[in-house]
């Protein structure tokens, strides 16, 4: 069965955006390990999910080549398949991306049976919340940056409930960021 990833950067308390859903917090250079992890980390991964929201400016954003970022990676982005979960919306008006509402645990569980790579997820708050909440995660690859927010969107709204996860991996890079890779205790 193919695994559910989720990829985000978060602040040393816990956010993964500031008051007013500011990501303005994430100034630190990207450097060729920090890559090197993340080009590891995608490689077995042919699906990206993501929430209405950050769908909103996420595949305009990555369309448009962002200033600064690498051509593969650009490449990539674009040419990854992707799933956006909505109850709003019922046709995608993003090339390459298709809709998927209901119930989330019935929408995430089909797509981990079908044939194919690893899926994973950039957010939104929503969607990450939820995804916690329901256990469908498989791996957790928290991106924590050297900054402390004090308010704003945390990682772990609203979940539920208490749950535990074992630390499979930790990696300081180059830039200060440090990626702390997580999988959920499950019996």
């Amino acid at each position: 069965m193919r695994r559910f990833k989720l990829q985000v950067q978060v602040s040393i308390d816990g956010y993964m955006a500031g008051p007013d859903n500011a990501m303005d917090w994430m100034t630190f250079p990207w450097t060729d390990d920090i890559n090197a992890y993340i080009n590891k980390l995608t490689d077995t991964v042919d699906t990206i999910v993501l929430g209405r929201r950050l769908a909103e400016g996420f595949i305009p954003a990555w369309a448009s080549g962002p200033e600064g970022e690498d051509q593969e990676s650009i490449d990539w982005m674009n040419d990854t398949p992707k799933v956006v979960v909505s109850d709003s919306l019922t046709e995608s008006p993003w090339e390459n991306a298709t809709i998927a509402g209901g119930d989330l645990t019935e929408t995430v569980n089909d797509l981990k049976s079908r044939p194919g790579g690893d899926l994973i997820t950039y957010g939104g708050g929503t969607l990450v919340s939820s995804l916690i909440a329901k256990e469908l995660l498989d791996e957790l690859h928290l991106f924590v940056n050297p900054t402390a927010l004090g308010a704003g969107l945390p990682v772990f709204a609203n979940t539920g409930a208490y749950q535990q996860f074992d630390l499979v991996g930790a990696h300081a890079f180059e830039c200060g960021i440090a990626a702390m890779h997580f999988e959920p205790k499950r019996s």
